[in-house]
Formats: structure tokens, C-alpha cells, sequence
């Protein structure tokens, strides 16, 4: 992992005003959303881990925000934030899936707020997936996600059952 370097709120603004700056063509009615570069991650994370922080109740404990850090950081796993008024208002990891006869993008964790706002950039994210040569995107999440996804069909269920009771 990289040396940790703290940024200033300015600094923070300075990066969020030259992801905006670069989002040409692309006009959603409210927030926009980037993939955040390799370099740029640690400059926000202490911006974006408590968005992430807010999804970590639905999950079964795989992962908690911090397990996402040196992930990202290495490439295996991609940041993604929305952005209103120079303010990072909700993030997403997601990451590249290579199944024997198809490769998908497969959104791990999505935290933040005010969603009607940074949905309408669910686009970007498929554009960017198919320019990778994703043939669909998948998500781990709760089956409320279905009534906000119309156009996405549950294709499984992942069913667990715990067993912690009977470690020694």
C-alpha cells in the first residue's frame, strides 16, 4: 500500500472539480459519477469510507469498508463516487468478474445518499463495463435493490447459514 497522505477539504474539492472538468458529453439531472483513479484513492478515502460504512449493515460480514482499501488500491477492485456541488455524496466498489464463459461487472458495495439523485448514472457504469468487454452487470445487495433496478432481474439467491455458533 502507497504512503497515506492527508488532504486537505480544499484538496479534496480541487480533485472532485477535475473529475467534473473531464465529464464531457454526459449531462445527469443532478449528480455525477467517476471512476476514481489508482492514484487519487487514498486522497479521498476518508471522504468516502463512511458512505461505504452505510452498507456494511446489510452484508453478512464478508467485507467492511476498510477491507475495500487495499483492494482498490491494487487494482483488484474500482472506486467510484457521485458528485453534487463539489461533494462526494455516495460511493461504489465494483469489480471485474471473469466467469469461464463470460466476464461481468459485479458491484460489491454501493453506500450514500439522496439515490434518485446519482441513479441516473448507472449509464456510465454500463458503457464502462461493455468497454471492458462485460457482457452484464451483476450485484451483491438486498432484494430492495430490485424495485430501484425496473430493468434488472434477480437471476439467483445467495443463501447462507451461519456456523460461528460451532467453532471452537
Amino acid at each position: 500500500m502507497g504512503k497515506a497522505v492527508m488532504f486537505s477539504q480544499s484538496r479534496v474539492k480541487e480533485f472532485i472539480t477535475s473529475r467534473m472538468d473531464t465529464m464531457v458529453g454526459f449531462d445527469p439531472p443532478q449528480a455525477r459519477a467517476v471512476l476514481v483513479e489508482l492514484d487519487e484513492i487514498e486522497q479521498i478515502w476518508r471522504h468516502v469510507k463512511p458512505l461505504l460504512d452505510k452498507a456494511t449493515p446489510h452484508s453478512e460480514g464478508e467485507m467492511e469498508a476498510e477491507d475495500f482499501l487495499p483492494l482498490l488500491l491494487s487494482g483488484t477492485m474500482q472506486l467510484w463516487v457521485a458528485i453534487e456541488n463539489k461533494e462526494i455524496i455516495a460511493a461504489m466498489v465494483s469489480q471485474i468478474v471473469s466467469y469461464p464463459r463470460k466476464s461481468v461487472m459485479r458491484i460489491i458495495s454501493i453506500g450514500g445518499e439522496d439515490m434518485e439523485k446519482w441513479m441516473p448514472n448507472f449509464p456510465i457504469f454500463e458503457n464502462w463495463a461493455l468497454d471492458l468487454g462485460c457482457t452484464a452487470i451483476e450485484a451483491w445487495g438486498r432484494k430492495g435493490w430490485l424495485r430501484v433496478l425496473d430493468d434488472w432481474k434477480c437471476s439467483y439467491h445467495i443463501i447462507t447459514k451461519d456456523l460461528t455458533h460451532r467453532m471452537h
